[in-house]
């Protein structure tokens, strides 16, 4: 209810996205490119999805974790590339306040609980390999429920928090965001008074989660290492980090480009490349994750080619 009255005071009843404008002879380009980006983005993830559902050899917390992960990344896509495609071949890239404040917190919401998700999986990794003989205990179907709700739990709670602080703040003059959606710091730019408070607010919000979430996957993979090379076999130590090598390259990925968007020192920053930035981190991490499951994980490919390919090609199963 306060929320609502607080959009009374609000004059700003729309903005303008203008973080495509610098780029005008590209749009088209653009448009192409992320169309195809986002397409495969969303058939890699569903075939994934579809492949663990159906394999039963698949039915264990490392695919359930995989799963989860994948529905993130569709919903995270999902709140955000539609909009920016119909955007880059619209000549007026204007969005009404509520649906900028529901793009924020439909793309906040899974984008954190990704990150509780790598966490988790790094988790399980840890529990696989440094303590196999109670893999079945913590790692029971009742507690991969848990953790997958908790991840999804804290990632509302950081929507919640971010999207509410936002955006019960007054916008008055301008109404042109600097970017290609709703994101937090130009939106900060346009409120009015005093904002500190909710930008120091928020910004904690934000990198405590990254930053611990992180240092929690960092710390899994101390003790993953030190039990590896505990290993007296070569082919016993290779074996072993081959099951952590796809969720090892997507945590790097993700928070390489993570921290290029949330932690770059603060200064004078050009429109272009804060838009290219954010194309990088929203558009081909996502696109890339699937990619590297996929390629990197043996299980995974001999069950999509069981599935989907032994019609076609029986001899390569």
């Amino acid at each position: 209810m306060a929320a609502i009255l607080r959009l009374n005071y609000t004059s700003v009843t729309e903005f303008i996205l203008i973080g495509f404008s610098t780029f005008p002879h590209l749009q088209l380009m653009f448009f192409l490119l992320f169309l195809l980006m986002y397409q495969f983005t969303l058939l890699g993830n569903l075939l994934i999805m579809a492949t663990v559902w159906r394999e039963r050899s698949l039915h264990t917390p490392m695919y359930l974790f995989l799963c989860a992960l994948s529905i993130s990344e569709v919903l995270y896509t999902f709140a955000i590339i539609p909009r920016m495609l119909a955007d880059l071949l619209s000549t007026h890239s204007s969005i009404p306040f509520k649906a900028c404040a529901s793009q924020m917190f439909f793309s906040f919401t899974p984008g954190f609980t990704h990150s509780f998700l790598l966490t988790v999986m790094g988790y399980d990794r840890y529990v696989a390999i440094c303590h196999p003989l109670r893999y079945n205990t913590l790692m029971s179907p009742r507690g991969c429920a848990c953790l997958v709700a908790w991840s999804w739990a804290g990632g509302l709670v950081v929507g919640l928090v971010v999207t509410s602080s936002i955006f019960q703040l007054t916008f008055c003059g301008s109404n042109e965001i600097h970017y290609f959606g709703c994101h937090v710091p130009p939106l900060l730019k346009l409120a009015c008074g005093n904002v500190s408070t909710v930008a120091m607010g928020v910004g904690l919000v934000c990198i405590t989660a990254l930053l611990g979430c992180c240092l929690l996957i960092l710390l899994s993979y101390a003790f993953i290492v030190a039990a590896i090379l505990r290993i007296p076999s070569a082919e016993g130590r290779h074996k072993a980090f081959s099951t952590c090598a796809s969720h090892l390259t997507v945590v790097v990925v993700y928070y390489g480009f993570a921290s290029v968007i949330y932690l770059k020192p603060k200064g004078p920053q050009s429109l272009e490349g804060d838009t290219l930035m954010g194309i990088t981190y929203m558009v081909l991490t996502p696109f890339l994750s699937p990619i590297i499951f996929s390629l990197r994980n043996k299980e995974l490919k001999i069950a999509m080619k069981k599935i989907f390919f032994s019609n076609l090609y029986p001899s390569s199963i």
